[in-house]
């Protein structure tokens, strides 16, 4: 159902950044210190989010949500702020982005396109190349902390090259630990990822993107192609699952 009226009342958020040092090898030609800068917007744990009735929200779903935590709008505006800092940070180098699926789909897709844009209309130079890799760690809704790599046979073509891992969410951090294992065994040129969410969880191992959207409590999202046992990817909002959906799409076996 939409319903006429708006909700005007925001998502509680701070503005973040995170400073990094990290000590480089006194042999090293450059500086003997780095310091990394980590922006992202945060979402406090005690954020109302929006009620689900202010929104389009596909019939099949209205009664497994509990609420809508990130409108599809914000996180379109998120995105092109993302895009933006990679544009900066990789002007005048190719980039192959290499998308995680299934969740990553949507994210990745529209990062792509607001890079591409960025090309066209700033005048910028970031030369994009696209690969896909599909990994599998979620069982209900807890990440099981082992990976199976389905795809990516074609990793090798990534030697040498800049990568740019998408990603739509960090959780404990153990997945994307052990994808960039792989992916630096195959020694490319340079590893950055971008993630649309990062999980704020006591099972994180600490583990934080080069480029984040949104810091989220320890809930389970669905929605913007995000699953729960590969339903709600169809939903256009990021939304907090209820036990109702819980229950209803768990897993059988």
């Amino acid at each position: 159902m939409c319903p006429a009226i708006i909700c005007t009342r925001p998502v509680q958020l701070s503005y973040y950044f995170i400073i990094f040092h990290l000590q480089i090898s006194d042999d090293s030609p450059g500086y003997n210190e780095a310091i990394v800068l980590l922006f992202f917007l945060q979402i406090s744990d005690d954020s109302p989010g929006y009620s689900k009735e202010m929104f389009c929200i596909p019939r099949h779903y209205e009664e497994d949500l509990k609420r809508v935590l990130i409108p599809a709008g914000f996180i379109s505006d998120r995105i092109e702020r993302l895009a933006r800092d990679i544009v900066r940070d990789f002007e005048q180098e190719g980039i192959v982005a290499l998308c995680v699926l299934k969740g990553g789909y949507k994210f990745f897709t529209d990062l792509v396109e607001k890079i591409q844009q960025l090309n066209s209309n700033l005048g910028k130079s970031v030369p994009l190349a696209v690969d896909f890799i599909r990994l599998k760690s979620y069982v209900d809704d807890t990440s099981s902390g082992e990976i199976e790599v389905v795809g990516g046979d074609n990793l090798e073509n990534l030697k040498g090259k800049n990568v740019l891992v998408v990603e739509d969410i960090i959780d404990t951090g153990r997945t994307m630990q052990k994808l960039l294992g792989i992916l630096n065994n195959i020694h490319p040129k340079s590893i950055k990822v971008v993630s649309l969410l990062v999980k704020r969880t006591k099972r994180s191992i600490g583990y934080r993107p080069d480029y984040t959207g949104f810091e989220i409590p320890d809930i389970f999202i669905v929605g913007y192609a995000l699953d729960y046992n590969e339903y709600f990817r169809d939903l256009n909002h990021l939304c907090e699952i209820n036990e109702t959906g819980m229950k209803k799409y768990a897993s059988k076996s």
